[in-house]
């Protein structure tokens, strides 16, 4: 084989194993926008069913206002990430669309290369000139030499010729992708200016009732600061049942009652090591919901002065939902306060998961709990008709964000 076309051929080889590996890249990426895009549709349906049909009527327009935002914030997401998917999907067409040139400029060189190859083989395709040309040498070695050149050189048309093949195929497979991938992004473009239509209508809402708020904004403003202090004293108590547990777990141990942190028995190290294994993968606390209000200081939609401090997150389910404990443990304790802002607490080890807003209940303190067994009922707001559980998670007396520990939260 001659070196330039053995280089040639390595070059095209080489070529071949790049543009592979950059469109498995590009498919991956594209793969994980897709599924993000899909999740984030149905979010959106399930706001829909869970926040908004049969309910409008009930719900006050504080609900509706801070309902709508979370439903615009979750759109606005999806026509990013659907911007994410055209765009990508841009470069993919022009990356594929380069590839095709170059395979047509490296096929024409293939098929011009093969075709001298040919004529050259008709001129000398008597088996009299090979054999000629053997035994015109001027030695043995000579002989031999010859005699791998015409086998290389004949193995060498047949390499070409499959790589013409090969090249074709590819070329052929690379116009169907193009093809396909310029449908997929009419369609992208089509759904994302249906989003951004609804986005729209929904703003515009949203930006009448917060007008109609503002013109009696302290009554409103004096609503979110209530729902506030009622939380906060929740998480108060929760927080003096959490110590006290703390407390006799250490004076069962003989240590100072005054430490913040839990003395575990052996048994109870291995729970609170499994439990931590899991992080990240614990299951949802109910089986169908969408996480209404998330851990930390979140502003209020109508007034941007005023926090939501949130020491869990909320999920908004279906009416009598069951809820479900996310992992295996024992229960420290039940509070039913006035408000009917139910409670169970579930120890693991050292860690105290969080139920609130509970209309019914299927354990009682001291009962050992298996992950995903049933312990209660969501409550129904009969205002709004809205049922919204609070969940939260505790590392002895530290609060805990439950999206890094609930799978996709």
């Amino acid at each position: 084989m001659k070196p330039t076309s053995a280089r040639f051929t390595l070059s095209i080889l080489l070529l071949t194993l790049m543009l592979h590996f950059s469109g498995f890249s590009q498919s991956k990426k594209q793969q994980e926008l897709e599924e993000r895009r899909r999740e984030l549709t149905r979010e959106i349906q399930q706001i829909g069913a869970l926040l908004f049909e049969g309910k409008k009527e009930q719900k006050s327009v504080l609900s509706v206002v801070e309902d709508l935002d979370f439903k615009i914030k979750v759109r606005k997401n999806l026509i990013s990430i659907t911007n994410q998917q055209a765009n990508l999907l841009t470069r993919e067409i022009n990356s594929n669309q380069t590839k095709i040139t170059k395979l047509r400029a490296k096929l024409k060189a293939l098929k011009a290369d093969y075709a001298k190859m040919i004529v050259k083989s008709y001129k000398s395709r008597a088996d009299q000139s090979k054999l000629m040309f053997l035994l015109s040498s001027a030695n043995f070695q000579q002989a031999y030499k010859r005699l791998q050149y015409i086998k290389q050189y004949a193995n060498y048309q047949k390499l070409q010729a499959e790589l013409i093949k090969t090249e074709t195929a590819k070329m052929q497979q690379l116009n169907i992708e193009l093809v396909t991938q310029k449908k997929n992004k009419q369609t992208l473009i089509e759904e994302n200016k249906m989003a951004k239509s609804i986005f729209d209508k929904e703003r515009t809402q949203q930006n009448t009732l917060i007008k109609d708020i503002k013109n009696n904004l302290s009554k409103f403003t004096a609503q979110i600061k209530t729902k506030q202090r009622e939380s906060n004293k929740i998480d108060k108590e929760i927080r003096k049942i959490i110590q006290a547990a703390i407390a006799a777990s250490n004076k069962k141990a003989g240590k100072s009652s005054k430490s913040k942190v839990f003395s575990l028995t052996p048994e109870q190290k291995i729970l609170a090591a499994n439990f931590t294994s899991n992080k990240g993968k614990l299951p949802w606390p109910v089986a169908n919901g969408v996480v209404k209000l998330r851990y930390g200081n979140n502003p209020s939609p109508i007034d941007r002065s005023l926090t939501i401090k949130s020491n869990g997150v909320r999920i908004a389910t279906n009416i009598g939902e069951e809820v479900r404990a996310v992992f295996e443990g024992v229960v420290q304790g039940i509070m039913t306060p006035k408000n009917g802002n139910n409670t169970i607490m579930i120890r693991h080890g050292n860690y105290i998961t969080v139920y609130k807003n509970l209309s019914k209940f299927y354990v009682q303190k001291g009962d050992k709990v298996t992950t995903k067994q049933v312990i209660g009922e969501v409550i129904t707001n009969k205002a709004s008709g809205e049922s919204i559980l609070s969940f939260g998670i505790y590392k002895d007396s530290s609060i805990q964000n439950p999206s890094q520990w609930i799978y996709r939260l």
